[in-house]
């Protein structure tokens, strides 16, 4: 039977207003309303067929059962994010397909369970201390923050968007904690952006999404997340100049820009020092090219899956034909996330137990 709530879904992914759809498509905008909010509830295949083209998913998507729900109010964007609201639907949209991908994968595999302390009580440097040490991982920096996140059983995707105004986000569904990352951001913002949602996810559960005290906290967390101040005393107990910061951010694995900021909340840096650093970054570019940029970050757990899968012959193509989605749909949600050939990483990652 035609889902109505489907054409939707596709039409959000793909950024497109009803109008948009319908000059596209040649059916009308009325249509288009009477499909969607299912007061035809049964179309002709022709029209299916059609809307499936311009759309750019298989005819088959628009059936079966519904995605399980995802509102803004449930998803951690930012108040004073520059998103479109097509580009905030498209992202809720995108987290509704991930639903669908992860109940696929949880059939197959026994991800970690998630094993997130409730930090809802903490302020965001208590946080920041309580879950380091409740996972054992002391003072000393990250390296692999993806990795740990995922041994934690927080399911990982991408926003794969290229476009940086769109905002990760981070939100729970049935006790499993989601973090989608924008990763057309430098590797370093990446990491920023997946602390500042653990935050969220720690301290901001159950409390409405966008808040700007809210915000403020993901943001102090992940830096003290990031860059306990123990640590950042022991190794940079003074700052001397922008060249130090750049060379010494590579420790932390933080952007140059957030380094600075730190060391300033940290009393590391007079305001005026400050203020001059924060010039010479805007001068030299540093806002939106990274110096000495790292490496991005890979998933343990999806090049793990994937290449079990591929073991058995399973592809992305099959899992896309599975999940009646188009492949670029599924590249979009894991495909930043994993090597280009992900079928030789897996005898690495032992102490993920994933049992078929």
């Amino acid at each position: 039977m035609f889902n109505c709530s489907k054409l939707a879904i596709a039409r959000k992914r793909r950024q497109l207003t009803k109008k948009e759809l319908a000059e596209k498509s040649g059916i009308t905008a009325v249509t288009l309303t009477r499909l969607e909010t299912g007061k035809t509830a049964d179309p002709s295949m022709e029209t299916l067929e059609t809307l499936a083209q311009v759309l750019g998913y298989p005819v088959d998507f628009f059936f079966g059962q519904s995605y399980e729900e995802l509102t803004t109010d449930a998803a951690s964007f930012r108040s004073l994010s520059t998103m479109s609201a097509a580009q905030r639907d498209a992202a809720l949209a995108a987290g509704q397909i991930a639903f669908s991908l992860a109940e696929w994968i949880n059939e197959r595999f026994d991800l970690p369970a998630p094993d997130l302390p409730d930090l809802r009580e903490d302020d965001p440097i208590s946080a920041a201390g309580s879950v380091r040490n409740y996972w054992g991982i002391g003072y000393k920096p990250i390296p692999k923050l993806l990795t740990l996140l995922e041994a934690k059983g927080v399911r990982v995707f991408t926003l794969a968007e290229r476009n940086k105004n769109v905002d990760a986000f981070s939100c729970w569904k049935n006790d499993v904690p989601y973090i989608f990352l924008n990763t057309f951001k430098s590797a370093e913002r990446t990491r920023f952006d997946a602390a500042h949602e653990l935050g969220h996810l720690l301290m901001h559960r159950h409390t409405p999404a966008g808040h700007l005290d809210g915000e403020r906290e993901a943001d102090m967390f992940a830096a003290a997340f990031l860059i306990p101040q123990d640590d950042l005393i022991s190794h940079m107990p003074r700052v001397h100049s922008l060249a130090q910061l750049i060379e010494k951010k590579e420790r932390w694995g933080v952007s140059v820009a957030a380094l600075a900021r730190t060391a300033f909340n940290s009393g590391l840096i007079s305001d005026w020092h400050y203020r001059d650093l924060c010039k010479q970054m805007s001068m030299l570019g540093y806002r939106t090219a990274e110096p000495r940029e790292r490496a991005p970050e890979k998933s343990t757990v999806w090049q793990k899956i994937l290449g079990l899968l591929w073991k058995d012959g399973v592809t992305k193509t099959h899992i896309a034909k599975e999940l009646c989605l188009p492949i670029d749909e599924i590249e979009a949600l894991i495909g930043p996330l994993v090597a280009t050939d992900s079928t030789n990483q897996v005898r690495e990652f032992k102490e993920l137990s994933l049992v078929r």
